[in-house]
């Protein structure tokens, strides 16, 4: 596998390198990645901006398959790339294998959207004259991903952005960089003009500041934090860049009285904590009724304690480590925070030691906490929950409404009318009734409110929105001789 950066149709070794190891095993060092200067963004832009032009004019049916067939590998590769993953992100194996599976799917999606209508004809109010509306490519897409979806993330931004006839340049993040190879191998194979993708990766603060800085960039489509997401928009609104971001979360889950009570445990301990709790519509507020809320408690405690956690490839893993030893630090600083703000820590929090040295923590639970501690109020993304209690349903609304985010909420009810109430006054991008908050469909929208989300929505028909460039057309065509 190569280890370097994709610029201009060519592989390039980057100016410096940077360790990429297994969380589950810090032992085992994955390879040494590639990093970009200044001069090999600067080369990747002026390519993709002059790649751009080719692959507009190569017509609908090309990008249809080229889109096709990345989407395709990728499906048919799902094994051996989530192995790659569950190794340098610490997802376990059937999580990773299904991520991979699912970026294929968005491929094979947008394919299909290539060979679709992208305008309107439109009745003019003046005799002779004919309108037509249609969607052109912005031209060259920046996109920046995150390292807990490193292989799906990136897909649903790249094959929109290809499909509607956009070039591609890439920072993907430096805690995966094994992914991001994969993918980019799978993309470069295809039969494409030279700087349509490029993959850059390099640190933030030089090869990310300079690439949304760019006036080369047409538009950015991010995922990440809150506080880099700001950063973003504050540099591009300097070249009206249009921007697309993604950013945190602190999503409720409402069980009821009338909820089934299993059902409800199942769902909410699979959406904290899948993923090691590191996913963007991870279920970290539990607003529970009163009436049963001791009951949902034990039966919670007792399935988090049964979840297995260990190395991301070994059998029967539900948890793998978290990422980093940083994220790990961060994660062990908010149970302190939680403790002293007076959560009752009822399981979970700690560090834990397996069979090999990795960042490894038990998931946590934390009872007893009220709307207004940091708990409640940040994102952690870390295998940590919190539980509050809530006398009424319209007690339980305005506290899951309470927050500055809004990208995921679920209620567990078997009531029809407060199902129906929940859907239109939870002011958040994607609500679930009975299902875990984590889980998105790819042919729909995703995004959130607040400061969850900022820009037009990601995936499904939406996404034409970000990624094309609106057209009017009127024609006086005169009459006939």
């Amino acid at each position: 596998m190569q280890t370097g950066l994709y610029i201009d149709g060519r592989w390039d070794s980057g100016v410096s390198q940077l360790e990429n190891r297994n969380p589950s095993d810090v032992s085992d060092l994955i390879g040494l990645y590639a990093q970009a200067g200044a001069d090999q963004l600067d080369e990747a832009l002026h390519a993709a901006k002059r790649a751009q032009v080719a692959w507009w004019a190569a017509g609908i049916q090309k990008r249809h398959d080229v889109l096709m067939a990345i989407g395709t590998e990728l499906m048919a590769r799902a094994a051996e790339i989530g192995r790659i993953i569950a190794r340098e992100e610490g997802k376990p194996l059937a999580e990773g294998k299904g991520e991979v599976y699912r970026a294929g799917q968005f491929f094979t999606y947008f394919a299909g959207e290539c060979l679709r209508n992208q305008g309107d004809l439109a009745e003019s109010v003046r005799p002779g004259v004919e309108i037509d509306v249609r969607r052109e490519p912005v031209g060259v897409v920046a996109i920046i991903s995150p390292w807990n979806f490193p292989v799906a993330t990136p897909a649903w931004k790249i094959a929109p952005a290809l499909a509607f006839g956009n070039s591609v340049v890439w920072k993907p993040a430096n805690l995966t960089p094994a992914s991001a190879v994969a993918l980019t191998e799978i993309i470069a194979k295809q039969d494409i003009p030279a700087g349509l993708f490029n993959l850059v990766a390099g640190p933030g603060r030089d090869v990310g500041q300079r690439l949304v800085e760019s006036r080369d960039v047409a538009a950015i489509s991010f995922t990440g934090s809150v506080p880099v997401g700001r950063g973003i928009a504050a540099s591009a609104i300097e070249n009206m860049t249009k921007v697309q971001m993604e950013m945190g979360s602190k999503n409720p889950m409402v069980i009821m009285d009338d909820a089934d009570l299993d059902l409800a445990v199942a769902n909410a301990c699979g959406a904290a904590f899948g993923g090691t709790g590191q996913k963007c519509t991870a279920a970290s507020r539990l607003i529970v009724h009163a009436s049963i809320h001791d009951a949902f408690v034990e039966k919670l405690v007792t399935a988090t304690e049964a979840l297995k956690v260990g190395h991301a490839l070994e059998d029967g893993t539900q948890l793998g480590p978290v990422v980093s030893e940083d994220q790990l630090k961060q994660n062990l600083d908010y149970i302190d925070i939680g403790k002293s703000e007076g959560a009752e820590l009822l399981t979970g929090g700690e560090r834990l030691e397996c069979g090999t040295e990795g960042y490894y923590m038990a998931p946590a639970i934390f009872a007893g906490t009220t709307n207004d501690m940091r708990i409640n109020r940040e994102e952690m993304f870390a295998p940590i929950t919190c539980v509050m209690k809530a006398d009424s349903y319209d007690e339980a609304l305005a506290i899951a409404n309470d927050s500055a985010f809004g990208l995921t909420a679920g209620i567990m009810t078997r009531s029809l009318a407060r199902a129906s109430h929940f859907r239109a006054n939870m002011r958040a991008g994607c609500v679930m009734v009975n299902l875990p908050t984590a889980g998105t469909d790819y042919h729909v929208p995703f995004g959130g409110r607040g400061a969850s989300s900022y820009g037009p929505r990601e995936q499904g028909t939406y996404a034409a929105e970000f990624y094309t460039s609106v057209k009017t057309a009127y024609v006086a065509a005169g009459e006939p001789t």
